[in-house]
């Protein structure tokens, strides 16, 4: 359906003329949460009543995949409907130097490009207001504020790269305690992790009734359930799952706070809520790590446990409830798909990775326009699927310090039959699959062209995040 014709349809047969205004939007970021990390994407131990509650009312997506196995990257895929090779988050290095640059540092003065156009941006054009609560990772340099977001309430980068909070490794140990930001000043340092998710809670209800009269993009992207683990007190032994459950389940609690006020308000059904994860679950953590089911690998790698994750779209009266898609879709979709809900155009000198999964998700039609999946480790192009195919042309350790194996001819899996990616197909056989995958690859690396220079290889010492500039001890509280 073109993006007129949706808007027409939408305000003329969905709404009442008087109502038509553009759908508010909430995502729900999680941060290292794996497809088996929820319960109703198959966990046994870890309750999540009000994501399942999400599941149930609208559309569980089953072939879902972030923009990169890894944070930084894919948040800024998810934030631009852009590739990191195109954006500029990406490293430039590679084995085994690549290893240490993979996200942002307190060090990074590197960050997302200001000529990036991220979804906050995109849709002032229809008048939203916006706000990211939570963990933003794209640079303490250029700040969610820089980037068209109206509103900021959260951390720069992840708990771990700090000291405190506790318990801290000798690398932590480099750096101060992680700050929290309120817009572009920081309130407290170290962050109270004990505390931060029922802070995140009174500022994303703040913020949608102050906001309740406009349209609206709300972006909670939770620390749950990267580590260090945390959780408040009223979670803490919660969970058979441990202290992991407990973190999961806090999140899980943060969304049914937020769900519930958005029915309050009596705003329900002119909200689209998106419940997803950045990357799949990091499971070197061992036991402060989760599970990613039945796919092989972790965050980090590009085997489908790296960057297919658990994914829902929930809108009542719009999505139809109780629906499982197997179509294919990315987080560098939500960008076109918004945008095409909210009536609004899209960026004309940037080239996009992003196709509208507006007919998947209202169910008008069950094929998804993405076909292509690309799998990308630091600058360089690991693996293509193509509908029910995936080749790989590298294969590495999500963590490990393993050398890049590189597979000639491609190594070849039905994902839809081997999820698992146990069964390699034989070369030979499925000739002409690999010749397809090939060349799409072939036309995309064409397309990408020369890469812009890379973010995440720049640092810089002595700019880490203080609240006390000049001193040495980094130490406020927010009052």
């Amino acid at each position: 359906m073109g993006q007129r014709l949706f808007w027409i349809w939408f305000c003329t047969i969905q709404l009442m003329p008087s109502d038509c205004r553009p759908p508010n939007v909430v995502i729900y970021l999680a941060d290292d949460l794996g497809y088996a990390d929820v319960s109703s994407f198959g966990s046994p131990t870890i309750r999540t009543p009000n994501i399942d509650a999400l599941a149930r009312g609208g559309m569980k997506f089953t072939n879902f995949y972030s923009a990169y196995p890894i944070c930084t990257p894919a948040r800024s895929g998810l934030l631009t409907g852009r590739l990191p090779v195109r954006n500029g988050i990406y490293s430039h290095h590679d084995w085994p130097l690549d290893l240490l640059f993979r996200v942002f540092y307190p060090v990074s003065s590197g960050c997302l490009p200001a000529d990036e156009v991220t979804l906050a941006e995109l849709l002032k054009q229809a008048n939203y207001s916006s706000a990211l609560i939570g963990k933003w990772h794209l640079g303490h340099e250029c700040l969610p504020t820089m980037h068209g977001f109206d509103e900021f309430y959260g951390l720069p980068y992840s708990q771990d790269e700090g000291c405190p909070p506790t318990p801290c490794h000798a690398w932590q140990k480099i750096w101060p305690g992680v700050p929290l930001y309120n817009n572009t000043t920081i309130v407290e340092q170290p962050v109270n992790l004990s505390t931060l998710t029922p802070r995140y809670n009174e500022k994303a209800l703040s913020f949608i009734q102050r906001n309740k009269d406009r349209p609206w993009l709300l972006v909670m992207a939770y620390s749950e359930v990267h580590v260090n683990l945390f959780a408040s007190k009223d979670f803490l032994n919660r969970s058979r799952r441990g202290f992991f459950g407990d973190a999961a389940q806090e999140m899980d609690a943060s969304i049914g706070t937020i769900t519930q006020y958005i029915r309050d308000l009596n705003l329900q059904e002119n909200t689209l809520a998106i419940f997803t994860s950045d990357n799949g679950a990091w499971t070197d953590q061992k036991l402060d790590g989760g599970s990613n089911g039945p796919f092989l690998g972790e965050k980090g790698s590009t085997w489908e446990g790296g960057l297919r994750v658990p994914t829902v779209f929930y809108w009542p009266g719009h999505v139809p409830p109780r629906k499982v898609s197997v179509a294919v879709g990315s987080q560098l979709d939500i960008f076109s798909t918004v945008a095409e809900l909210a009536n609004v155009s899209l960026p004309l000198n940037k080239t996009l990775d992003s196709h509208s999964l507006l007919p998947v998700i209202l169910g008008k039609q069950n094929n998804s326009p993405t076909e292509t999946i690309f799998y990308y480790r630091a600058h360089i192009l690991m693996a293509v699927r193509c509908l029910q195919y995936k080749a790989h042309f590298f294969t590495r350790s999500g963590f490990g310090d393993d050398l890049p194996k590189r597979h000639s001819p491609p190594l070849l899996y039905n994902v839809n039959h081997d999820p698992s990616e146990q069964h390699p197909l034989n070369a030979t056989q499925y000739a002409d699959v690999l010749a397809t995958i090939n060349s799409i690859a072939a036309e995309h690396t064409k397309s990408v062209g020369t890469l812009p220079p890379s973010q995440l290889d720049k640092l810089q010492l002595g700019i880490e995040p203080c609240c006390k500039t000049g001193s040495k001890k980094c130490q406020c509280t927010e009052h």
